[in-house]
């Protein structure tokens, strides 16, 4: 797979990610103003809970994963995949990281001389 549709299968998945948060979480969630029971909301019968946790879990690998790469590799503005794992989502983040990553080595890998 090239990089462009790479990339373009990434933000796809992402805005769509964006675009069901916008219409089916976002106004309950401002018209109640309970955020706290928004998120409570995630838990409310096993199955959601299952799902609930596994994109919290993931979202704390992701975070631990940005860490971990801006002091190995170097890569910068991973911090904005951190803030948004909280908003919107660990979807939108991991969509933004991967991006940002990809493009922070393929750099990486332009600029090492090659082997003959």
């Amino acid at each position: 797979m090239s990089k462009p549709v790479f990339e373009a299968i990434i933000v796809i998945f992402g805005a769509i990610f964006v675009i069901f948060f916008a219409v089916f979480v976002a106004p309950p969630a401002f018209e109640s103003g309970d955020i706290v029971g928004a998120f409570a909301a995630g838990f409310v019968n096993p199955y959601s809970s299952g799902y609930s946790l596994d994109a919290i879990l993931t979202g704390f690998i992701l975070i631990a994963w940005v860490l971990h790469e801006r002091r190995a590799r170097g890569i910068r503005h991973g911090w904005v995949a951190i803030i948004l794992c909280f908003v919107p989502g660990v979807a939108v983040a991991l969509a933004y990281y991967l991006i940002l990553r990809t493009r922070a080595t393929s750099v990486l890998k332009t600029d090492m001389p090659q082997k003959p």
